[in-house]
């Protein structure tokens, strides 16, 4: 039996999520760390100019880990 490609591979959610507390590229590296350490994540692309973190990751990677491990990092989510 071959599987379809398609199906071996997980479906993936592009977000933009809004963060306050960046304010230099520091920041957005410490962001992007943080949210690379998140299992189901495959890219992130912080901005602190427009106080945005863009994020592509794996479908069911829960907001709320995605929003504790900014948190955590020292940022706050703007809901």
């Amino acid at each position: 039996m071959v599987i379809p490609r398609e199906c071996l591979q997980p479906r993936m959610e592009r977000k933009t999520i809004s963060v306050t507390g960046m304010s230099c590229n520091g920041c957005e590296q410490n962001v992007e760390t943080a949210l690379r350490n998140l299992d189901g994540v495959s890219r992130v692309e912080a901005d602190h100019e427009a106080d945005t973190v863009d994020v592509v990751l794996e479908d069911g990677v829960a907001d709320g880990d995605v929003n504790a491990a900014i948190e955590q990092a020292g940022y706050d989510v703007k809901a």
